[in-house]
């Protein structure tokens, strides 16, 4: 009956919206157009670092070992020339003096042209770090700093018989490095696990992370000196004359069960998810590692990305109401997010938006063009990617035109205040039934990835909404410091055009909450068209419908024949797409997973091979294994928290794909 009268409620209010306001809302690429950048035939960029010149050119480095200056690169025949080649997976470069820096597998070299021929002569190793040759020593960088030192961060290592824990089997493994132009390395921050995207902003430096063991889920860190950023393999090396991070590996396992367990013939288990368990948070943990950082903004798994990529600042003047704001790149999703941070109490925290999707291929990384659009640096071989591109080089130009969006949340002592790109319909804006919060974090397990746990949907007790329609403050019920926010605003519209939001919501990470004035009860608004139309509309339904009792069935003159279990699975309904694809998009499967193509895990189709049998697969959704596809580089996550019965009519779907 609730679910009747809430179905009811939803219809009203939908109706009640729409009636008389049919434009249909712009998306995306209305504001934000993607520009496939003209390549010439036989040049595979597979990007690895880009970095705009103070001419305009562009500077391209790629996962092949060569660097690429485009000149005109705006234009519709960019020229490009080989500056270098022959170097070891090249994930980052810099431009300074003259000269490129590139952050190789296992170096920081400096690219010099001395003859001005167009190419580089000169390959000087700046800084060389050890190499265990173990699979995942990525390097990363190198990012500029205030003084002109260089960034640089590193990978840890997989490959031994516990293939899914992560080591740093060599120093600065799972570091951040700051290296000198002389070539004076100091260990900077540790706890890194696979920090592909780090850049320095208004000379602080900032570092993304990817989900893994240790890890949650992704998002956008903060790094200082002396910083520990959660991933415990690289503290075998804390114990250096020059490490600024004092934390040991013992102390922090004396804190924390690394689940090093083994089955009856002595072979390490992997660790799996454990359904109930009491368990541990990030933020628990500060108090016991005070070095511990945590993220600034938290960008969820599968909704917000899987792979975190390049941060990059929005500069002035450019792509419109966001300018100031944070464009964050995912690999593994193919989209851009953008991230709002603003500090509280001295600590930084904000919100993320989805922002930009369908990109070709995965989004690396990010540079600014001098005209005001953004080059997009894409690769996904090995790795895997929703883009099915192995490689791509794109720019993303604004039209000029304002998107009805989300421009800003801030956190407020009783709520969220959120404004808006154009003015907001006052009726619309003043409905609760416009507005939801729910909030989760995720758990710091040595597992791979977590669960959303701890989710809770908070109540939405009043809304006040500016006269200029530009600024909406929601008070809401039972805010928790360091937990994830989800603010969704579907029921709101634009005031001129009745327009949805482009993107309806918002991801907030409320480390603190702010002290100052609460809202009195006078000032909101508490009108909720939800309540009116279940009392409007449901009862007069219900007043028509008639229960009648049950027909009494006279006993079967015979027994029915016996089916057998392969007939009672052909005859069985599977449920259609289109009955199952809000199910796996609400569950973020369609993150990762294609009916049919290979994306960053296997087609359905290909798990319909299997021939597992639907409980099979709802026991693989709660606890995955990875082992079972060894060709996908990126692990599923445990997903206890998708019900069995939505669990098992995925699998019903998938099966019907045989």
């Amino acid at each position: 009956m609730k679910y009747t009268c809430k179905m009811l409620a939803m219809l009203a209010l939908s109706l009640t919206y729409s009636l008389g306001h049919a434009q249909e809302t712009p998306k995306e690429e209305d504001f934000f157009k993607m520009m496939k950048v003209r390549v010439p035939e036989g040049i595979i960029l597979e990007v690895g670092g880009l970095v705009t010149l103070p001419n305009g050119d562009l500077g391209i480095s790629t996962r092949r070992g060569d660097v690429f200056v485009v000149e005109n690169p705006t234009s519709n025949r960019p020229y490009f020339r080989k500056f270098a080649s022959g170097l070891h997976e090249i994930l980052g470069l810099a431009y300074k003096d003259g000269a490129f820096y590139a952050a190789q597998r296992g170096e920081l070299t400096k690219l010099i042209d001395k003859n001005m021929d167009g190419k580089a002569d000169v390959y000087e190793t700046i800084y060389a770090w050890p190499l265990s040759g173990h699979y995942h020593e990525y390097s990363f960088g190198p990012k500029i700093a205030p003084d002109g030192s260089f960034f640089v961060t590193g990978n840890v290592a997989f490959g031994n018989q516990e293939w899914w824990r992560a080591e740093s089997k060599v120093p600065m493994r799972g570091w951040a490095m700051n290296i000198t132009e002389d070539g004076q390395m100091r260990p900077w921050a540790a706890g890194m696990r696979s920090p592909a995207g780090l850049n320095v902003i208004d000379g602080q430096l900032y570092y993304t992370e990817n989900q893994g063991d240790w890890v949650g889920s992704g998002g956008v860190w903060k790094v200082n000196k002396g910083d520990f950023m959660g991933h415990p393999a690289s503290l075998r090396w804390t114990s250096r004359s020059d490490s600024p991070v004092k934390l040991a590996s013992d102390f922090f396992y004396s804190k924390l069960d690394e689940r090093r367990i083994n089955d009856k013939e002595g072979r390490p288990i992997k660790p799996e998810n454990r359904v109930n368990e009491h368990f541990k948070t990030l933020f628990d943990m500060k108090a016991e590692f005070p070095e511990l950082r945590l993220p600034s903004v938290w960008l969820p798994y599968g909704i917000l990305g899987i792979s975190t990529a390049e941060p990059v600042k929005i500069p002035k003047g450019t792509f419109g109401p966001f300018e100031g704001q944070m464009l964050v790149g995912d690999q593994g999703m193919s989209i851009i997010s953008r991230v709002f941070l603003e500090e509280v109490n001295g600590v930084q925290q904000g919100a993320a938006f989805l922002f930009r999707s369908g990109f070709r291929s995965g989004v690396l990384r990010l540079a600014w063009g001098n005209d005001g659009s953004l080059f997009v640096g894409e690769t996904n071989r090995g790795w895997g990617s929703a883009g099915d591109a192995n490689e791509g080089l794109e720019r993303l130009v604004y039209n000029n035109n304002m998107p009805f969006e989300m421009k800003a949340v801030r956190a407020m002592p009783d709520g969220f205040e959120i404004e808006f790109t154009n003015p907001v319909d006052q009726k619309s804006a003043q409905d609760l039934a416009s507005y939801s919060v729910e909030s989760f974090i995720y758990k710091y397990q040595p597992v791979y990835g977590s669960p959303p746990v701890n989710n809770e949907v908070l109540k939405v007790k009043g809304v006040k909404v500016s006269a200029d329609g530009l600024k909406a403050r929601i008070v809401v019920d039972g805010l928790r410091p360091f937990y994830i926010h989800t603010i969704a605003l579907n029921g709101l519209r634009e005031k001129d055009n009745f327009h949805s939001l482009v993107h309806p919501t918002a991801y907030y990470t409320l480390n603190s909450i702010p002290n100052g004035q609460k809202l009195s009860i006078s000032e909101w608004s508490t009108r909720n068209s939800a309540n009116d139309a279940v009392a409007n509309v449901v009862p007069k339904a219900v007043q028509k419908i008639v229960i009648k009792p049950a027909a009494k069935v006279k006993p079967a003159a015979q027994a029915p024949k016996k089916v057998s279990e392969k007939t009672a699975v052909t005859t069985a309904k599977a449920p259609t797409y289109e009955e199952v694809k809000g199910i796996l998009a609400s569950n973020t499967c369609l993150a990762c997973h294609n009916a049919t193509k290979k994306q960053v895990g296997p087609a359905f189709n290909e798990i319909a091979k299997r021939k597992y049998s639907n409980e099979k697969i709802l026991q693989l959704i709660h606890n995955p294994k990875p082992e079972n596809w060894p060709g996908y580089s990126t692990e599923m996550p445990p997903m206890p928290q998708v019900s069995k019965a939505d669990g098992l009519k995925i699998a019903a779907w998938i099966n019907s794909l045989r």
